[in-house]
């Protein structure tokens, strides 16, 4: 099912289709790993609902949900962990 990263539900995985944000977060974003067929994982949410914690390639980051809007994914099958 594709969506957009803001709706990964916490301790579940997708797989990044489109990065659409700006291109100085892409470039930041990309630089990271986020690019086409990752695996990223959605680790917790802030008390307050933002930003929400991403597994990404063995790092965590936390990205806000205005960018994580703009992130299309496909939610996985496999829903144990992010590469």
């Amino acid at each position: 099912m594709k969506t957009t990263l803001d709706k990964l539900p916490v301790n579940k995985t997708g797989e990044i289709l489109e990065v659409g944000v700006s291109p100085v977060i892409k470039k930041r974003l990309l630089d990271l790993g986020m690019v086409n067929e990752t695996k990223i994982k959605a680790l917790y949410k802030s008390p307050l609902g933002d930003p929400t914690a991403y597994l990404l390639r063995g790092s965590v980051i936390a990205l806000r949900s205005d960018d994580t809007k703009q992130i299309k994914i496909k939610l996985s099958g496999d829903n144990d962990g992010a590469n």
